[in-house]
């Protein structure tokens, strides 16, 4: 179990991966931190698209006939859940900060304002689990519809050097555009 638990938190970075490409796509409008946080949140999607690897919520109860109706269920199971989702959170928020290099506070504050931005839509599915109401019902609805069908999974080697690639690309691209 600890192990699992240690290679969940070593090897995904799925939450990594949505904060940099956040925090890219937020430097893409540097004066403007509303836009930053649009096109961050909006990267979140892009992102779900591609096929990749998933970490697994020891804690998330899937409900295959209702695809709508999962949770994730309070426990101690969920203390572990949540204990990884805050180190890749951490992780993503520092990786971004440290691979973008801001020149001052308010880059720094913008690359953070970006990374939020394409990490809340998982945070939104947490919400969506807990009370199932509009608005977040609908974003579900979506969140799921635009997320690829095709995970990757029993392929760690494949999984991470994807997401190692796709943060790779976005460093690139956003070094070129930036």
């Amino acid at each position: 179990m600890i192990a699992r638990y240690l290679g969940d938190i070593l090897y995904s970075m799925i939450l990594m991966t949505h904060a940099i490409a956040g925090a890219a796509a937020a430097r893409l409008f540097p004066s403007n931190p509303a836009a930053a946080f649009i096109a961050a949140f909006l990267s979140h999607f892009v992102l779900d698209a591609i096929p990749h690897w998933n970490y697994r919520l020891l804690s998330h109860e899937n409900n295959p006939s209702d695809p709508l109706n999962g949770d994730m269920v309070f426990g101690k199971k969920f203390i572990i859940d949540i204990s990884k989702i805050f180190i890749d959170f951490a992780a993503g928020i520092a990786l971004s900060v440290w691979l973008f290099s801001p020149k001052s506070d308010y880059q720094a504050s913008i690359l953070i304002l970006g990374a939020l931005g394409g990490m809340l839509p998982d945070a939104l599915q947490f919400v969506y689990w807990k009370l199932k109401i509009e608005p977040f019902r609908s974003l579900q609805k979506f969140h799921r519809w635009v997320h690829t069908k095709y995970e990757i999974k029993n392929h760690l080697v494949l999984g991470v050097t994807s997401q190692i690639l796709i943060i790779a690309i976005i460093v690139a691209a956003s070094r070129l555009l930036g």
